[in-house]
Parts: structure tokens; C-alpha cells; sequence
């Protein structure tokens, strides 16, 4: 849009519940994640891609005419688009043949010790041409978009090199211009050594010539390790931490999910903006995250999918701590974008309330990324990404029905969505 163009306007009405945000805050925490905003019987307007107003349909509801666009929701639902703050979408084809390993009884680090899992996805990439891997990926962003997504955090990592990190990067870069995501893009070179080196030989590569080479090309807002059991120690992700601040980018860390690691230690002493997993968080890492900037992230899709604990976020809530929730969206332990979902795993297996749950994948998720100043929630002056349900009898139904097809139509900037350009 020109500086001379004219701002499109849109009224949608007929919103049987409209979830809202008056306060704006950044973040919630504790007690203050089972409060949720709705008004029924709503209106919604936006002025380009910016929420302008809300209210009762009986409260001086603006005149129809006055808008380019007006939507009937038919009594339908509006939420906030959610904000996926970890996610692996960028990768190249899929590990099915693992799937079934684990049925048969193997674990996640069994399979990573035979050579399976991220080594087996580094592979699969290093074969895959650019174009491929970004087509690959746009119509994984697509099937997010439709399922309500509209802000989302993309990880490297399945590279393991310098040439394929960048080769993935560049990907996320592509999908950064070419979709109506807002995308969030991180560094995870750390995310397991590659096959042609030694660990150390590894993290000396990463300092001294992949962080580097991804600063010169500005291909990342973020930098992330895996510092778990088996992968990197706590004194490897501090010395990759501070390689990556001296390049302006900011921790976000995968932290405990095989093992107590001391990732969430490293993540709260390096202002890490997330530390994420933490299945095998202890009570410990609790009091480190209290009176910090570091949201802890709980990713439900891949407890579930590797029958393993899932994390103690109802814990974390009555401890005073604000989560976010993520879908880990990536082909070896969590092959879902589903947000939907994943509220409904924070509801029945994390005990989470609902409200709590779809506060913690939109406002908090939305922190998680560092951009719940203009995303995750529905509140005046904020980007325009929500999306409309079927008709539902309250809030609580969406994690209720948690399979059911309720979504109706996913807005974008202000926007229906109708697809992507460059989807076979």
C-alpha cells in the first residue's frame, strides 16, 4: 500500500463471542492467566491492518456503510490468531520409519544414538535444493495459517553445516516475504553435531564461522542451543550464547526436555526471551524463572507424540509463572501445526483451564516470540490476525471439541486469507 492509497476498512458483525484485550499487557503470569476478556453479542472493526474497535452489537455499533468490507460472523466465534513461538517447519520430507521404531518400543535418544532423528532430517536436507525445501515449507505454512496461526517462530538446525544452515535460513527468509505469517526466524545450529565432526570440532564451527556468517547476512533474530542430555552441555551453550550476543541475537533454548540439563539456569543467566520444553523440569528451575524476563514454553504435541511427561505448567502457573504454549511442529517428534490442538493437550493433560490454555498460546505465546506489543490478542492499534469459528455454545468448546473442524475463516492482516502463491 501507498502513502496515497486508501486504508481499507472492515466490520465484521454477529459475533457471538468476542475474546478481547483491554488491559495490554506483555505477558501474564500466575492467577492472572485464567482472566479472559469476551464480550457477546460483539462487533469487530479494522482499519487496514489494525484492530480500530470493539463492542456490543447494541452499544453504538459503527454504521454499515461507512466500511469497504462488512462480514456477517452468523454467530459464529472470533479469537486472536495464535502465536506459535517454537516450531521446526522448515525440513525435508518425513520420518514415518521412526514412528514406528518408537511403537516398537525405542526411545527418542535410542534413535538419536543409532543415528536416526535430527542426524536422519540432516541428511534428507542436505540432498533437497532450496526451491524444494521452500515449497516444502510454504505448504506446511499454509496448513498453519488455516488452523489459525497467524505469528509464528521458524528454527534451522536440520543443516548441521554452515552451507545448509544458510540454506534453511535463506528458506525462512523467503517465507518471511512471501506469506502473511509474521515469522520469527532462529539460528539453531546447536541443534545436534554433524555426522562429519567431533563435538568439539562442532561448537568451535558454530562460534567461529556459522554465527558469524549468519550475522553478515541478517538471516536471524534469535539463536538457539539444545542443551539437553546427549546433546549440548551447559558450558557449550554459554560459550554459544555469548559467540551469539556479540552478533545482537537473543537465546531462546531448548531446555530439559530428555533430562534435568541446567538449561533453564543457562537460559535465566543469559535473558533468554523462552526456555522451551522443560518436560523434565524440577521445582528448581521454577524459582530461577520467577523475577525474570524468560517465559517458559511448553510444547504438549511432543509429550504426546513421544509418550513422555509432559510439562508441569500447572505447577509453573500456581508457582507465579506465566506459560506459553508452542507446537514444536517438525517431522520427528511432533509432525503437527496444530495450535488447536495443542490447547486442548494444555486443558486435559496439563490441567490447564481453558482460558489459561488460550492465554498461553496467544498473549504469552506472543511474548515468547517478542511481539506481543502488536500480536496476540484482539485489543485497539494492534495487527489485525484472528480468525472465525463455526457457531459454538462458549469459549470453552474449542478445547472441548479438539478434533472438531471449527475454524471457519483464518484474517490476516486485516484480511480473509485465501491461500498461498506457489502451492502445487
Amino acid at each position: 500500500m501507498t502513502a496515497t492509497s486508501k486504508t481499507r476498512t472492515l466490520l465484521v458483525k454477529n459475533i457471538a463471542h468476542l475474546v478481547v484485550d483491554n488491559h495490554r499487557p506483555l505477558r501474564l503470569q500466575g492467577s492472572e492467566m485464567a482472566n479472559l476478556e469476551v464480550i457477546d453479542n460483539a462487533y469487530l472493526t479494522v482499519d487496514g491492518d489494525r484492530f480500530s474497535g470493539f463492542g456490543k452489537m447494541t452499544d453504538n455499533m459503527p454504521t454499515e456503510s461507512s466500511f469497504d468490507q462488512v462480514i456477517d460472523a452468523c454467530g459464529g466465534s472470533i479469537f486472536p490468531s495464535w502465536c506459535d513461538p517454537h516450531t521446526h517447519i522448515v525440513y525435508a520430507g518425513s520420518r514415518e520409519a521412526e514412528f514406528v521404531d518408537k511403537i516398537r518400543g525405542l526411545s527418542y535418544a535410542e534413535i538419536a544414538r543409532r543415528g536416526g532423528g535430527i542426524l536422519n532430517s540432516a541428511d534428507h536436507l542436505h540432498e533437497l535444493s532450496e526451491d524444494e525445501l521452500y515449497r516444502q515449507a510454504l505448504r506446511r505454512a499454509d496448513e498453519i495459517i488455516r488452523k489459525g496461526t497467524g505469528c509464528v517462530e521458524v528454527k534451522s538446525g536440520y543443516g548441521l553445516n554452515t552451507v545448509d544452515e544458510l540454506k534453511m535460513l535463506r528458506v525462512i527468509r523467503r517465507l518471511q516475504e512471501t506469506t502473511p505469517l509474521k515469522i520469527k526466524a532462529t539460528f539453531l545450529g546447536a541443534h545436534a553435531v554433524g555426522r562429519q565432526y567431533t563435538q568439539s570440532e562442532y561448537v568451535d564451527l558454530l562460534i567461529n564461522e556459522m554465527i558469524p556468517a549468519v550475522a553478515k547476512e541478517q538471516l536471524a533474530d534469535y539463536i538457539d542451543v539444545f542443551c539437553d542430555e546427549g546433546f549440548f552441555t551447559v558450558e557449550e551453550t554459554a560459550r554459544i550464547l555469548e559467540a551469539g550476543a556479540r552478533y545482537g541475537l537473543r537465546p531462546k533454548i531448548h531446555a530439559e526436555e530428555l533430562a534435568p540439563s541446567g538449561g533453564v539456569a543457562v537460559g535465566v543467566k543469559y535473558n533468554a526471551l523462552s526456555v522451551d520444553h522443560l518436560e523434565s523440569m524440577d521445582e528448581a528451575g521454577f524459582e530461577l524463572l520467577l523475577n525474570s524476563e524468560t517465559m517458559p514454553t511448553a510444547l504438549p504435541g511432543t509429550s504426546f507424540f513421544l509418550n513422555i511427561p509432559f510439562t508441569p505448567a500447572r505447577k509453573m502457573i500456581s508457582t507465579g509463572l506465566g506459560v506459553a504454549l508452542a507446537s514444536d511442529y517438525n517431522p520427528g517428534s511432533t509432525p503437527s501445526g496444530d495450535m488447536k490442538f495443542i490447547v486442548s493437550l494444555a486443558c486435559i493433560k496439563m490441567r490447564l483451564l481453558p482460558a489459561e490454555a488460550i492465554n498461553a498460546a496467544t498473549i504469552n505465546a506472543a511474548y515468547a516470540l517478542g511481539e506481543s506489543q502488536d500480536y496476540g490478542s484482539i485489543a485497539t492499534g494492534k495487527v489485525a490476525n484472528f480468525f472465525l469459528t463455526e457457531p459454538i455454545a462458549s469459549i470453552e468448546y474449542l478445547p472441548y471439541a479438539y478434533t472438531s473442524p471449527i475454524i471457519k475463516q483464518a484474517f490476516l492482516s486485516g484480511r480473509p486469507y485465501e491461500g498461498l502463491k506457489g502451492l502445487d
